[in-house]
């Protein structure tokens, strides 16, 4: 995700401190993973320098000055072309499963256990994942989805690879 784009995004809707933005981004985007105020602040100060946002205001507080950010017209130019432009799909081909694997053929270890292993791991996880999609809203239902759509390629993988573990024994061993 890119962080720089989302904090671009939120500020659409109007100028913001950094506090808001981040207290934006966790409750929408950061569930999992909250962002660090220092993260916010680079991340804006970089935005500021490229000339993706302007300072709106300072203001004077008990503390330090707040700054309000507003984004500029080449910040939504910039957000609107990050939008329009398509993901790269992640392919998975450095997999460190893969590796670990094949490591164990190598060395002559049991590679069926760490597929054993991996699955009741996958299995864990998506039991967590379906308890939180069931409790979640809409937002957090789409984003479990998402993951356990990826747990469950991983979990065919998995057995394809069991399936096929002599065969690769074979393949490594030359």
């Amino acid at each position: 995700m890119s962080i720089g784009h989302t904090l671009l995004g939120l500020l659409e809707s109007g100028p913001r401190h950094g506090y808001d933005l981040k207290r934006a981004f966790d409750e929408t985007f950061g569930h999992d993973r909250p962002l660090h105020y220092g993260q916010v602040y680079s991340t804006m100060s970089r935005l500021l320098k490229n000339g993706l946002v302007e300072v709106d205001g300072i203001e004077a507080g008990g503390g330090p000055e707040r700054k309000r950010y507003a984004i500029t017209d080449a910040g939504i130019t910039d957000v609107e072309q990050w939008l329009a432009t398509p993901q790269k799909p992640e392919e998975y081909l450095q997999s460190a499963l893969y590796t670990k694997v094949v490591l164990a053929l190598l060395t002559h270890r049991d590679a069926a256990d760490i597929l054993d292993t991996q699955r009741s791991e996958h299995l864990r996880s998506m039991r967590i994942l379906t308890d939180r999609k069931r409790k979640g809203d809409l937002a957090d239902q789409l984003i479990c989805d998402h993951a356990l759509f990826h747990l469950e390629a991983d979990l065919r993988w998995l057995e394809l690879t069991a399936a096929r573990l002599d065969k690769l024994r074979e393949a490594v061993a030359r």
